[in-house]
């Protein structure tokens, strides 16, 4: 085994905490690897500060590297107690995402590229699998998840829980929803801006009564605003979700979206694209593909950015349909139910590669990066 960051998790891996019963990489506690020739460096970040255990971890360490990785090489373990920093407001303490395992944002260049669809039949299919998922929606221009899962009417009802009011999501097909729409008149949702709309994404995400999610999804507005700053600034991104249709002007926007969340100062890596409205299939011949938008536009896109491409979904009268009457075309049995399940597919499977070989996503600081603007 060549000596790299992950050939140094795969290691690791194989040291069980005797007290949590699971490995020591899936628990977080292996931190800031650095890799100079043959010499190694990471932190050993402890569950509780007098972890009885810390010694006899880092000595199995030091020997499982020696053993799989070579003799030569010069280990430098420190070992750190995870004590957490004070929160600042009350209710990021108790955030209730802090049970959920990823956060994944989807996010479009430009609008009108199906992003919503996407989100929505995505959520489905990921809760297909068995996983626990949530979708917060987030795009105040045009909320238009709760239409889509045929829940205009839903009122989440409020609830305390040690002092904290938190809002229960509403559930459907498997997935718990939380919309700036269940909140406003949908007449009214052009007035939210700026400070009101960011406001209120901070309450879906940190008031939401979210419990032990595997997967929450987070419908953004198309291209960049200040609600995704908010995001970026309030939670740890696991990773974002490009979505675009194959024409050149929604790529030229992907590829903005693509640069705006992996920037310097926000960092949150790309999961992969989706391509949208790759083809159109009329029903009654389901073998045909029409690429009335150009063919495979964001495969090519995501070949020259080395990016996977997570799926390509075609147009079929039945996803707009599905999208109208509220049922989301990802629970059926047809062709586009597959799409879906294979974007789902693919989507599981990257999060998992994205959180093997990098550390999770720093939460924004804005005080520290004002000096970019």
């Amino acid at each position: 085994m060549e000596l790299s960051n992950s050939s140094i998790l795969e290691v690791l891996k194989q040291i069980i905490h005797p007290e949590h019963g699971k490995d020591i990489v899936s628990l977080g506690m292996i931190q800031d690897i650095t890799i100079e020739g043959k010499n190694v460096n990471f932190n050993l970040s402890l569950p509780k500060s007098n972890d009885p255990f810390a010694s006899s971890i880092k000595k199995a360490c030091l020997k499982a590297i020696e053993e799989k990785l070579g003799k030569d090489i010069v280990v430098d373990v420190k070992v750190k107690a995870n004590v957490a920093p004070k929160a600042e407001s009350p209710y990021k303490s108790k955030a209730s995402v802090s049970r959920v395992k990823n956060i994944i944002a989807v996010a479009s260049g430009k609008g009108g590229v199906g992003k919503s669809t996407i989100a929505a039949n995505l959520a489905v299919a990921v809760a297909k699998t068995g996983a626990k998922v949530g979708l917060i929606d987030a795009d105040i221009f045009g909320p238009t998840i709760p239409k889509m899962f045929g829940m205009e009417q839903a009122q989440p009802a409020m609830f305390k829980e040690d002092g904290m009011d938190l809002i229960e999501p509403v559930e459907s097909y498997g997935v718990k929803i939380l919309s700036i729409g269940f909140f406003v008149q949908p007449d009214n949702a052009l007035i939210w801006r700026g400070p009101m709309a960011t406001s209120a994404l901070k309450q879906l995400i940190h008031q939401g009564a979210w419990g032990d999610l595997d997967f929450l999804f987070i419908d953004l507005p198309p291209g960049t605003s200040d609600i995704h700053l908010t995001m970026v600034q309030e939670i740890q991104v696991t990773g974002a979700v490009i979505v675009s249709t194959p024409q050149d002007v929604a790529l030229a926007a992907a590829i903005k979206g693509v640069s705006m969340f992996t920037s310097e100062n926000i960092n949150v890596p790309i999961l992969g694209l989706v391509e949208n409205m790759a083809w159109f299939t009329p029903e009654e011949l389901p073998n045909n593909k029409y690429y009335i938008f150009g063919k495979d536009g964001c495969k090519k896109l995501a070949e020259r950015m080395k990016l996977p491409l997570l799926g390509q979904i075609p147009i079929v009268q039945g996803i707009r349909e599905g999208g109208d009457s509220g049922k989301p075309a990802a629970i059926g049995q047809e062709t586009l139910a597959k799409a879906f399940d294979n974007l789902a597919h693919n989507l599981i499977l990257e999060v998992q590669k994205r959180n093997l070989n990098m550390p999770p996503t720093r939460k924004v600081d804005v005080k520290t990066n004002s000096s970019h603007h």
